[in-house]
């Protein structure tokens, strides 16, 4: 899961050309192992810290630093390579399985509290079932649900991911690169409606080649590259989108490549490409993590309740508010606590975050027909 829009963005970047390989080779044996890989899963953390800070802070730098939903695109496009190994039926039907019945058991509060409000939904409360576009809701909730855009992308890759696959296979470097057009022909040729419609438009393309990227690193395509060409492409990629967001920052009144659709996908493509190929190319695992026990466990807590972490921020951070509103009627609090830095307001969210991960968690579990426990 992130960090961020509510409308769009899209994924681009650049991969270097090489033969392609009709039949999949086979990965690396690291892959195959069965194991955690604990490099993707300290990325995926990694990720949510910074989707967290950015929805505390605003920081427009934050997506140059780190792209967080490039990442969790790649990495999940990865796992669904890796799962698309069984019958593509079961793996679809499995996915929306560990994904809905967390949503519900959050959208179930989200809801109540919109209609609590005087909120009165129409026909298309029914994307609160399933988020085949983004669900409706009123403005005085929208720092609540506008996140649920991460989930409609997420699933719209899932349902599409057969079929992709199989398109990818056929010639995986030019269906790589060519995963890029779509987010140009958006930019440059045709702007699509500003509705439901359109806004999915803009994050599929936005993050395609992220997701294509990780069916490149299941199947060992990243390996066959040059290095020279696979760093080479991914700089300018960097270079591109970050010429950009500054570039166009007086149209958006910001450099944030949330703003900057195009950068945020050349931006996401170049880094992304450059931590899954460096995996490839080095081997990285990461195993040394398990001799620092305290920071293995928060790794494995992360990954484990990724969906509970990602819904719940946003309420997190807003239920952080009036809790430190309520601190300033204490002298002591008052004098010794730092209570109108936006640090506090990050340091009270996370202790909110753990307090619903403790207590929602066992949705994850449920969803994924495991046994419900306080943390995995």
């Amino acid at each position: 899961m992130g960090a961020h829009r509510k409308s769009g963005a899209r994924a681009a970047a650049e991969r270097p050309a090489s033969p392609a390989d009709p039949a999949p080779p086979p990965g690396p044996p690291a892959r195959r192992s069965g194991g955690r890989d604990r490099y993707f899963d300290t990325l995926r953390a990694l990720a949510l810290v910074r989707v967290v800070a950015y929805h505390t802070f605003g920081w427009a730098w934050a997506g140059l630093v780190f792209p967080a939903m490039g990442v969790m695109f790649g990495l999940a496009g990865t796992l669904m390579a890796k799962s698309l190994e069984r019958p593509a039926p079961k793996v679809v039907r499995s996915r929306l399985r560990r994904l809905l019945p967390p949503f519900w058991f959050w959208g179930l509060f989200v809801v109540a509290a919109m209609l609590v409000h005087g909120w009165m939904p129409g026909w298309r409360i029914v994307y609160w079932v399933v988020p085949l576009g983004d669900p409706p809701g009123d403005a005085w909730a929208e720092q609540a649900w506008e996140i649920v855009w991460y989930l409609r992308t997420y699933l719209w890759f899932v349902l599409l991911s057969p079929l992709l696959l199989r398109v990818f296979r056929l010639a995986p470097v030019p269906v790589l690169l060519l995963s890029l057009a779509p987010v140009l022909v958006l930019n440059f040729l045709w702007t699509p409606p500003d509705d439901r419609f359109g806004s999915a438009l803009w994050d599929l393309s936005t993050y395609l080649f992220c997701w294509l990227l990780g069916f490149a690193h299941r199947d060992g395509v990243l390996e066959r590259l040059k290095p020279a060409v696979v760093v080479a492409l991914s700089l300018a990629a960097l270079g591109y989108g970050g010429w950009y967001a500054f570039a166009h920052r007086a149209e958006a009144g910001t450099y944030d490549l949330d703003e900057i659709p195009l950068a945020q996908a050349f931006w996401s493509a170049g880094a992304v490409t450059l931590l899954m190929w460096a995996k490839a190319r080095f081997r990285i695992d990461f195993a040394g993590l398990a001799r620092f026990r305290r920071l293995d466990r928060i790794v494995t807590v992360f990954n484990a309740r990724a969906v509970t972490v990602y819904l719940w921020h946003e309420i997190a951070l807003i239920l952080a508010v009036p809790l430190i509103d309520r601190l300033w009627d204490v002298p002591a609090f008052e004098r010794y606590l730092p209570l109108d830095s936006q640090w506090f307001l990050f340091g009270v969210a996370w202790v909110l975050i753990c307090v619903f991960v403790l207590l929602c968690g066992w949705a994850e579990d449920v969803a994924a027909r495991r046994r419900p426990r306080l943390l995995p």
